[in-house]
């Protein structure tokens, strides 16, 4: 499977994301976890302690530079818009507990529609990740889905929208749920997250759309637990786990 992970910000998409990566490994599958959010955490949810070396390829300049053709820090010059990345997976690729891991970063500067050589390439990588690699791959991305864009779209199995029990969350899922729509994306799904009882899930099922409901994951402290010690939920809350199973096993029914 290929998945999105998208939602409002801190609402718990990357902890998902981490917690399904772990749960596809139970089931015996080569797992890619991916960090496409520019402020980058996946790695920590994952349970990896020391990530200091691990520079986003957004960031590699003189990699953008030999694959796209461009000079570092110029802009307005010619540089090729399809750059070789299909070996960019296997060779910066970081194992993390069984899970391969690696972080695109973003493009942090005014504009963003904009053409340029990081652009490019992190568009070009999430192309191969998406269409080209045999093994699940689980994107943890920003709010938009713009770069996935329309050559993605028929390779991802699943957008997942994480949202908590309130308006502005879910306001997020709507303007997703336009985006996937207009990408031809199939299966729009949502996750809710930080709840406090059947009111808060309710609240989330009535507001949903029409968008299909995996499951929910209630507040707990063990969850705040992990993140304040470096620890992967997975691995330190078992209630956060057994919520997370359930949002999986409907997740995968028809695979």
């Amino acid at each position: 499977m290929k998945i999105a992970i998208s939602g409002k910000g801190g609402v718990g998409k990357t902890t998902l994301a981490a917690t399904l990566a772990y749960l596809f490994k139970e089931k015996g599958k080569k797992v890619l976890a991916v960090d496409a959010d520019p402020d980058a955490n996946l790695a920590g949810a994952l349970g990896f302690k020391d990530i200091s070396g691990l520079i986003p390829i957004s960031e590699m300049k003189e990699l953008v530079s030999e694959r796209t053709g461009s000079k570092p820090g110029s802009y307005g010059t010619f540089f090729t818009i399809n750059p070789k990345v299909d070996d960019l997976p296997d060779t910066l690729a970081k194992e993390i507990n069984g899970i391969r891991f690696m972080t695109l970063g973003g493009v942090k500067k005014g504009g963003g529609g904009c053409i340029c050589p990081e652009s490019v390439m992190l568009k070009s990588i999430i192309m191969n990740l998406v269409l080209a690699r045999d093994e699940v791959v689980i994107m943890d991305m920003e709010a938009g889905l713009e770069h996935l864009g329309r050559a993605t779209s028929t390779g991802v199995d699943a957008i997942i929208v994480v949202a908590e029990p309130g308006k502005r969350s879910l306001e997020t899922l709507d303007a997703i749920k336009r985006l996937a729509g207009d990408l031809h994306i199939k299966r729009v799904c949502l996750a809710g997250n930080k709840t406090h009882g059947k009111e808060d899930e309710d609240f989330i099922a009535a507001n949903a759309g029409g968008v299909e409901v995996l499951g929910f994951i209630p507040y707990l402290n063990s969850v705040a637990e992990a993140d304040r010690l470096g620890e992967a939920v997975y691995s330190h809350s078992p209630e956060a786990l057994e919520a997370s199973r359930a949002i999986f096993r409907k997740l995968t029914r028809d695979y």
